[in-house]
């Protein structure tokens, strides 16, 4: 017997026409809104339904599974019409929905209005300079923050645009904590990663997010970025294709789903990198058609157009139209004057698509020429004092006008030298006067350094000039704080720091580095002088241009000599040395349990003992006390190969195996610079020590586990001596330890062998 129909269906909402939803609660309903159709994409998408330009249910095709950005007003219209409606519905039933505090609201308390006047702070502009922001971060109280998401987005946000990726990771990891479904929080996070090193880390937050469909621009622009930085890290062919294809489909769907020119040219990019010509062509035509839609608005609106003209460029390059290509990348170089950042990464993709069309193009070198860096070196003016003239005062306009010639033939753009009288001081002049920006490295305390290599020569007003050239100074580093014992190791390390500091600037703008030295060829009067310079740099295998002084200024030169390179004892019969240094802390080593202490020294401290009798870089000495290890090397290349034979020792064992935690891991910190060495009459065995010990002890605490990290002294010695076994890449500035300022830091990473990307 058939069932009977139903009642007449009447529905019957409840009456919302005077319900009235207030400000607060309005912008929440935006957000569910776009919490809606994210439950109902990512519905579709397990459903194993697909973008479509149509509705296609047999094909299970769909226009709107694109992110809420993305979709058309209506359609965004219609979802936050449905959470209107079901906001009033719970209003008009009675309960009440009270919105977190916002700074607008906060006051009731001190600690509210601190809070308030925070977020005001970090909303900007201005933006907070680094200093302010580290300062911010150590004085903030969990308790304080965890209410307000809006805390730790903004301060991760800007921690990042400041360069600091770590502290950024470190505020999003905290943020997340409470708020752990937070889309924007977990961006910052794999940003800040990617940033700091960490690809791999990075790509696994962002394809979850990507599963749970979102597939905004962030999202998917951080993602492929993830799959290329592990392409350029992969050692095995296979691996290093599968990343680039995996980097060519994100952008590819990015393209896709939000028709952005900056996806469109990266998919174009990779493909004609994995070979795909003739589909990276008609990305790249796709792709101009909305570069130009973009450059048009960006006029219209003021704004920066650089990178819509460079893509212009980009894009015309990969069709093969050289001339539409130049004539784009001449409007980006002139817009873009001074930015020489930006500049050299167009030129690095321009060589690129290059290379991969196989039409080189002759006018980018020349169109994008980046002025050389030039690494200088040279002589005193002679001293009252001086047995035999090799470069006195009345010779200093012929020196300079020689030195000024060279900077301007070499097209010296960028000039790293020290500020004693004489050569050095005439070179950062030159280097100044062609609008150049110079880099001053002093070996140890300024006011020292002025009493032994400036104020020593009568006339020519070097201490004014000294003082200039260090004002007109980009940076001026001090290589060590105080001169602690005698002899050239102060020199020989501050030589190694221009050096090194010269390569990796020269390394960061892909532009040429060119060590110059004013030289009259003779041993010289000591270690540390201008022959040693020469002799080191010509050991490490750079060519050294050299400015003959004696043809500068006629006559003979002095050749009292000076073994280079000697080890000159310091004062109270202490040796100093450039050593590196490693300090390591183990991961929650607090949280152990006695009964934990035995497998820990047994399988821990043994596994590292065996890495040190076995390895071909082991310490010369080596401490530890309860979870700290501290270790010093002859070398950077025997410390940083041994710090990352020591991350890979804690990644593959299987502590869990062994009766520990089973995410047991390591905080390792590197640095460079002169020790001491002694005998510890303590311990009766002999050490190293000394203030260059205090970077890496100060950089350990904040550094991610598993991962080995370095300052910029110790990533400028392996840049300066050519290490190639590993890289140093920079990672932004980074907090120390214990309110000591911040530092530039370098994440260390083995080098891959170079293999073909198509």
């Amino acid at each position: 017997m058939p069932s009977p129909l139903p009642d007449a269906y009447h529905p019957a909402p409840l009456d919302v026409s005077s319900v009235e939803l207030d400000p607060q609660v309005s912008e929440l309903s935006e957000l569910l809104a776009r919490h809606v159709h994210d439950v109902w994409a990512r519905a579709r998408f397990a459903e194993g339904w697909s973008y479509g330009a149509t509705r296609d249910d047999s094909r299970k095709t769909h226009p709107c599974l694109v992110s809420y950005d993305a979709l058309p007003d209506s359609e965004r219209e219609y979802d936050r019409h449905t959470v209107r409606g079901t906001l009033k519905a719970v209003l008009a039933l009675g309960y009440r929905l009270v919105a977190p505090a916002t700074s607008a609201e906060l006051g009731e308390s001190a600690s509210d209005e601190r809070t308030a006047a925070i977020l005001q702070q970090l909303q900007g502009p201005p933006s907070p300079d680094l200093q302010s922001l580290v300062e911010l971060w150590r004085a903030h109280t969990e308790d304080r923050w965890a209410p307000y998401p809006e805390m730790y987005r903004r301060l991760a946000s800007r921690l990042v645009e400041r360069g600091s990726p770590l502290l950024a990771n470190d505020a999003a990891s905290e943020g997340l904590r409470y708020w752990k479904s937070d889309v924007r929080l977990r961006q910052l996070e794999a940003l800040a990663l990617a940033k700091s090193g960490a690809p791999g880390r990075a790509n696994a937050i962002l394809m979850e997010l990507k599963r749970e469909g979102h597939l905004d621009a962030e999202t998917l622009g951080i993602l492929a970025r993830t799959h290329k930085d592990l392409a350029e890290a992969a050692s095995e062919p296979g691996e290093r294709t599968r990343q680039w294809n995996l980097a060519h489909e994100v952008y590819f769907e990015g393209f896709r789903l939000t028709g952005s020119s900056y996806p469109g040219v990266n998919a174009a990019t990779t493909a004609l990198l994995l070979g795909k010509r003739e589909l990276a062509m008609d990305l790249a035509r796709q792709t101009q058609d909305a570069c130009r839609k973009e450059y048009e608005d960006l006029c219209r609106s003021s704004g920066d157009v650089y990178y819509a003209l460079a893509t212009l460029g980009e894009a015309a390059l990969i069709l093969g139209d050289e001339a539409e290509a130049e004539r784009w990348y001449r409007e980006a170089i002139a817009v873009g004057q001074g930015r020489l950042g930006d500049l050299s990464s167009t030129r690095r993709n321009a060589r690129l698509i290059a290379q991969a069309t196989g039409r080189p193009a002759a006018f980018l070198e020349t169109l994008f020429r980046v002025p050389r860096v030039v690494v200088f070196a040279g002589h005193m003016v002679d001293r009252p004092d001086r047995p035999s003239p090799r470069f006195p005062p009345e010779a200093e306009p012929a020196v300079k006008a020689a030195i000024a010639e060279r900077v301007a033939r070499l097209d010296a753009g960028f000039g790293y030298s020290s500020a004693a009288c004489g050569a050095d001081i005439l070179f950062l002049e030159a280097i100044g006067a062609r609008q150049g920006r110079t880099n001053v490295v002093l070996p140890y305390a300024r006011q020292q350094f002025v009493e032994d290599s400036v104020a020593v020569v009568p006339g020519g007003d070097w201490e004014t000039r000294f003082a200039r050239a260090l004002e007109a100074g980009s940076e001026v580093v001090v290589a060590t704080a105080q001169r602690f014992a005698s002899g050239a190791v102060f020199y020989e390390y501050a030589n190694l720091l221009l050096l090194g500091l010269a390569s990796l600037h020269a390394k960061m703008l892909d532009t040429e580095l060119v060590p110059l030295v004013l030289w009259d060829g003779a041993t010289g009067d000591g270690a540390g002088g201008t022959a040693t310079i020469v002799e080191q740099w010509r050991r490490f295998g750079y060519q050294v241009e050299v400015i003959d002084l004696r043809k500068v200024v006629g006559g003979p030169s002095s050749t009292p000599a000076v073994a280079p390179g000697a080890r000159v004892a310091g004062d109270n019969g202490l040796e100093a040395r450039i050593m590196a240094v490693i300090f390591a802390d183990v991961v929650h080593f607090s949280s152990m349990g006695d009964l934990e202490i035995k497998p820990f020294v047994d399988h821990f401290l043994g596994a590292v003992a065996d890495l040190i009798s076995g390895s071909d870089h082991a310490p010369v000495v080596g401490n530890t006390w309860g979870d700290g290890l501290y270790f010093v090397f002859n070398s950077v290349r025997d410390a940083g190969l041994f710090a990352l034979d020591l991350c890979e020792l804690m990644a593959r064992t299987d502590w869990a195996a062994k009766g520990l935690r089973p995410d047991l891991n390591l905080r390792v910190a590197l640095h460079a610079g002169p020790l001491l060495s002694c005998t510890d009459p303590i311990l009766k065995q002999r050490t190293f020590t000394g203030k260059h010990v205090v970077p890496a002890a100060r950089l350990e605490p904040v550094t991610p586990p598993g991962m080995a990290y370095a300052s910029r002294e110790f990533a400028a010695l392996a840049a300066a001596e050519r290490v190639t076994e590993f890289s140093c890449q920079p990672v932004g500035r980074l907090g120390l330890a214990k309110h000591a300022g911040t530092i530039p830091v370098y994440v260390l990473s083995r080098t891959a062998s170079p293999v073909s990307r198509s």
